[in-house]
Formats: C-alpha cells, structure tokens, sequence
C-alpha cells in the first residue's frame, strides 16, 4: 500500500466524519446557509479524497509517476484550503475566509490536470 492509499483513506474518513458532525451536531446551531456551505465543503472533500484513491491505484500503472504524486499533492491541498475554508466560514462566520476557498478550486483544478498529464502516452 503507497502513502497516497492511506492519505486517501484517511481524507475519506474524515469527509464522513466530518459530514456526520455536520448533520448531527450543527444542524440546530448553524443557519441554513452556513450548513449548506459546511456540506459543499463536506461534498468536495469527499470527491477528491476519491480522487487520491484513484491515483493511488493508478500510480505505478502511469506513464508518469512524478505528475502523478503531484496530482495526489494538489488533491490533497484542494482539500485544505478549498474545505477547509468552507468549513472554518461556516463554524466562524468570517467572510474573508472565503477569500482562500478558490485557491483550493485551483489546486483542485491542477490536481486533476496532473492526473491527465500523468496519463498521457509519453511513446508515439
């Protein structure tokens, strides 16, 4: 099992966790909006923890190892700060924290260009 396995694992694990907390325990103490920002953070975590896992799985099959490690790291990184953030504005109500949400859209984005760039044939 490669890092990226258990980093995947984990970052799934706590998009549940962190969801259940959410659903359970928030619901009476934060506003419509702010719930819904916390399970948009919640959503994403959740699709690029998945995403780890597929480049974990996929890793030593890639052309690319290196873009491939990088695509896990972006993913990773969306999921601080694009969650992260969603998560600390809907506990705080700090607007500027939603400042750094779209670096993590960014990350996320690049992320998922290194897994297409780690794909692709380097052989003609």
């Amino acid at each position: 099992m490669n890092k990226y396995t258990k980093i995947g694992a984990v970052a799934a694990m706590l998009s549940v966790v962190l969801g259940a907390f959410g659903a359970h325990m928030l619901k009476d103490w934060l506003t419509k909006d702010a719930l819904e920002v916390y399970q948009t953070g919640v959503q994403y975590h959740m699709y690029h923890a998945i995403g780890i896992l597929l480049v974990a799985a996929l890793i030593d099959r890639l052309p690319s190892r290196k873009a491939a490690v990088w695509a896990a790291r972006l993913l990773l990184l969306g999921i601080v700060l694009f969650s992260g953030s969603l998560y600390a504005l809907a506990l705080s109500g700090v607007k500027i924290l939603g400042a750094v949400t779209p670096l993590g859209g960014v990350a996320f984005i690049a992320g998922w260009i290194c897994l297409a760039f780690a794909a692709r044939n380097v052989t003609k």
